[in-house]
């Protein structure tokens, strides 16, 4: 029997060429990836408060980096915008409470768009080597934008805002919220990076030892830091203590109309505080240093309203001592501040301190006139608040007490300078009751005990519904208040003046890793820039 041999340049003999693959499975095929990063976005939500399970940022981190190693820049767009869709989502969610699901997905639309940048750098730079350093950096300058821009920026979010309860914590003493936020990042790069290396050491048989030590240092390295910072930790008293109370007089109905019911919320705030009086004579509790009321505790002007000067006035002679009152006022040019006053039982209103970080689209509307044509709500905000200029440091019986008011909190510099102003302990009053009992209060509540690591300061949150704190410089929260309950927190706390490295660095640390990501962006981009010429050639 003769054998026929079938030509190599008849390929048409061998059998039909396969099919192209159609359209569908290769959608099919590019799909599990952006489940992931969907995924491990919706994962990095769950690691935030109220929930304590901060660790899983670092899992989250790791799925995405598998998500982005080896893609081009536009797959890395796409699952960066789908990582911070997963995120962004469930976690901002309170911003529709009231107002419905448009605002809520307008600013989550915009805020993933920086995370998608962020996704495609690191695409780009997942090649370079010890691409997780600058993978953590450039995530890091997508928060310092995020925090800048548009509108003044909307830092809620950032890494180190989900850490409050996690070993990583003692770096924000460091460096602020950018180096423990970094710290978290490049652990969770690093941790995919080490279990990658130990697949394919276990494939191939073949260890390379440069690159598995920078896998396991970017793993091993900010635990290590974290934990040699540990010493910059402490609440010890420096300038001795101070007594202090934080008053929740609640609020008559949550939402949009808490203050609908006119002076009601004084009212409630104004009881309160002579109950503690009562309590203070009848020995229950010690008698405080001073008294620290909630963000927008008086709903009407004290200036303008003389039942709600005397309101005030008759609750700060109850108790004796001076205390820091939230008001809406308005001056005699027309224009509206959210204002604290230091209020003297002797000598009555004596400072103020005008919110200078103003919430865009809550106290005011940027774009007003374009911004009318998409949404009936803007004239929800009839005039807008105006900014103040000034950094508030009430002298309170002796004790200087900082002040950020509520949506301040978020942003590093306006905690940052009360306390190179001098402040011994920081106060964040608040009005949470829009938000009614959503999750926002328990995020601007970790805000809070990150800050007062930070800058080693006792942060007191006084709420006008919930929660209400007293958290000590080490970040512990000593005592708190439970939502839409009228109480008072009494607490002696610690005064202390030194500087942490943190507060003395400012924002050099996220300046230098800025610095690294572009830096790292720079090489990916010149390299690629090479490789392809070199093609051409």
């Amino acid at each position: 029997m003769t054998a026929i041999a079938t030509p190599v340049d008849e390929p048409e003999q061998l059998g039909p060429p396969p099919a192209p693959a159609s359209r569908g499975m290769r959608l099919a095929r590019g799909l599990p990836p952006f489940v992931a990063a969907a995924l491990s976005g919706v994962l990095l939500y769950v690691s935030f408060p109220p929930r304590t399970l901060w660790w899983l940022a670092l899992p989250a981190f790791a799925a995405f980096g598998w998500c982005l190693r080896g893609r081009s820049w536009k797959a890395g767009l796409g699952l960066g915008y789908v990582f911070g869709l997963g995120f962004l989502l469930p976690l901002l969610v309170w911003t529709g409470v009231e107002v419905g699901p448009g605002p809520w997905l307008a600013l989550v639309a915009v805020e993933a768009l920086f995370v998608a940048l962020v996704g495609a750098g690191v695409a780009s730079m997942s090649r370079l080597p010890a691409w997780p350093l600058w993978a953590a950096a450039l995530w890091i300058a997508g928060e310092a934008a995020r925090a800048r821009v548009p509108f003044g920026g909307f830092p809620w979010g950032k890494i180190a805002f989900g850490q409050a309860d996690g070993v990583f914590l003692p770096l924000a003493a460091l460096g602020g919220t950018p180096v423990l936020g970094f710290a978290v990042v490049l652990c969770g790069f690093g941790l995919y990076e080490a279990v990658r290396l130990a697949l394919d050491v276990r494939h191939t048989r073949t260890l390379r030892r440069g690159t598995a030590a920078v896998a396991a240092l970017t793993v091993v390295l900010p635990v290590a830091a974290a934990l040699a910072a540990r010493p910059l930790v402490s609440d010890a008293a420096e300038d001795g203590t101070a007594t202090v109370a934080v008053v929740q007089g609640n609020v008559p109905r949550a939402g949009l109309a808490f203050n609908a019911q006119r002076r009601a919320v004084l009212d409630y705030h104004a009881r309160e505080t002579e109950r503690l009086a009562a309590r203070v004579n009848a020995g229950e509790v010690p008698r405080p240093d001073f008294v620290l009321w909630p963000e927008n505790s008086s709903d009407i002007d004290p200036f303008r309203n003389p039942d709600a000067r005397g309101v005030i006035e008759a609750a700060v002679k109850a108790i004796g001592v001076p205390l820091s009152v939230g008001a809406v006022v308005e001056t005699d040019d027309g224009r509206l501040f959210n204002e604290q006053v230091l209020w003297d039982p002797a000598k009555g209103p004596v400072a103020t301190y005008d919110k200078r970080q103003i919430q865009p689209f809550g106290e005011y509307i940027p774009l007003r006139s374009v911004m009318s044509v998409f949404s009936k709500d803007v004239g929800m905000v009839r005039q807008d608040f105006s900014r103040g200029t000034e950094p508030g440091v009430f002298t309170m019986a002796g004790t200087k007490v900082g002040i950020a008011t509520c949506y301040e909190a978020a942003f590093d510099w306006a905690v940052r300078d009360t306390v190179t102003h001098g402040a011994q302990i920081i106060s964040v009053p608040s009005n949470n009751a829009t938000f009614d009992r959503s999750e926002m209060t328990y995020q601007q509540l970790a805000m809070s005990r990150i800050r007062a690591v930070e800058h080693s300061r006792t942060v007191t949150v006084p709420v006008t519904s919930g929660v209400s704190a007293v958290i000590m410089p080490d970040g512990r929260i000593v005592d708190r208040t439970g939502m839409f309950t009228a109480a008072s927190l009494v607490e002696k706390v610690p005064l202390r003046s030194s500087q942490t490295p943190a507060t003395r660095l400012g924002v050099l640390p996220e300046a230098v890793l800025v610095l690294i990501a572009a830096a790292g962006l720079g090489w990916s981009v010149t390299g690629a820039v090479r490789a392809r010429r070199s093609r051409q050639g």
